[in-house]
């Protein structure tokens, strides 16, 4: 399955068919389109901009029901130890460990992609909605780049942009995946540099702003590579900042330590066109589930961490975001 869907982006590529890819967390999994084939009823997407359909937001005068149902801080921990335990025995030295989140709401997954307010959004009819506000890898002539994003904070904190940047755990764990990254841009390009390191964004959301840190990272790929889009793919998954490092192992430890299966959450989405890419990590994903929705997130477990402080972090991520208040945009 894995080969014959890089195989399927190689020939778009050569052809210069513009298409839409979203690939599953572990890669044996995707849903590769010609952007021409796709019915709008059944997959809408807006990548930066470019989008499928006309996303007018849907009003609701009610209020937002939004009631999580978080695993007790006793199961929580029983995965966290796992990890810490590898983390400690030098199997790993960053793991993104996370956990699956039942979620009673009154939007609608069409709801949701229609008002919510991201960089990279896409709804999977009956399945699942992602607003992702973290890139994944961007081509641009002959130019790769990516763009891990580790770090969050609550920024309505006093002095939150000096604290998320002074914090010795959060510094270590976005130098490790910057290194990873370099190493894997590395695989298929050269001129390999950090362009930006830890650069501030401000997200809202229906629960109030957080902040988070990124870096931009790029290298520059080989004249043919539009020959070898899904290869070049391909070598990045699964992305760094949601597994750790170094990556193979990490890949198992999380394997042991989380009890669900993430499929597409943690995977990428994304676009292709003339040669030329924008995709996502699908973070901040609701999947639906019979008959209820349940969202997926997580975080960064190093020898530094905490398992109370990275409880509260990911309740911190378990949002969606959508503000109708104009003045917090």
């Amino acid at each position: 399955m894995k080969q014959n869907y890089i195989d399927y982006m190689n020939k778009l590529g050569r052809q210069n068919v513009p298409f839409l890819f979203v690939i599953n967390y572990i890669g044996d999994d995707a849903i590769i389109k010609p952007l021409e084939e796709i019915n709008e009823t059944e997959i809408k997407y807006d990548f930066n901009g470019i989008t499928n359909c006309s996303s007018t937001p849907i009003k609701d005068e009610r209020d937002i029901i939004w009631n999580i149902d978080m695993p007790t801080i006793d199961n929580y921990a029983k995965g966290f130890n796992i990890v810490r335990r590898n983390i400690m025995a030098g199997n790993s030295y960053l793991v993104n460990y996370t956990c699956c989140v039942p979620v009673k709401t009154n939007m609608s997954m069409e709801y949701i992609y229609n008002n919510s307010k991201a960089r990279y959004r896409i709804l999977i009819k009956d399945k699942l909605v992602c607003f992702s506000p973290e890139s994944f890898i961007k081509i641009n002539n002959r130019r790769i780049y990516s763009f891990p994003m580790k770090g969050t904070a609550d920024a309505t904190s006093p002095d939150a942009e000096s604290i998320l940047l002074s914090d010795a755990k959060e510094s270590a764990e976005h130098a490790t995946i910057v290194d990873l990254i370099r190493n894997d841009l590395s695989k298929i390009a050269t001129d390999v540099r950090v362009d930006k390191y830890r650069y501030i964004d401000y997200i809202s959301n229906n629960t109030g702003k957080i902040i988070q840190t990124s870096s931009q990272i790029s290298g520059q790929l080989s004249s043919d590579y539009r020959q070898h889009i899904g290869d070049i793919i391909a070598s990045q998954l699964p992305a760094g900042s949601i597994t750790g490092a170094p990556k193979k192992k990490t890949v198992d430890i999380i394997a042991e330590a989380e009890d669900y299966q993430r499929g597409f959450y943690t995977g990428t989405m994304g676009i292709c066109i003339n040669g030329n890419i924008d995709s996502a990590v699908m973070i901040r994903f609701i999947e639906k589930k019979e008959y209820e929705y349940v969202f997926k997130t997580g975080g960064g477990i190093t020898s530094k961490s905490d398992y109370n402080k990275e409880y509260n972090e990911i309740k911190q991520k378990i949002y969606v975001p959508i503000c109708r208040d104009d003045k917090d945009d």
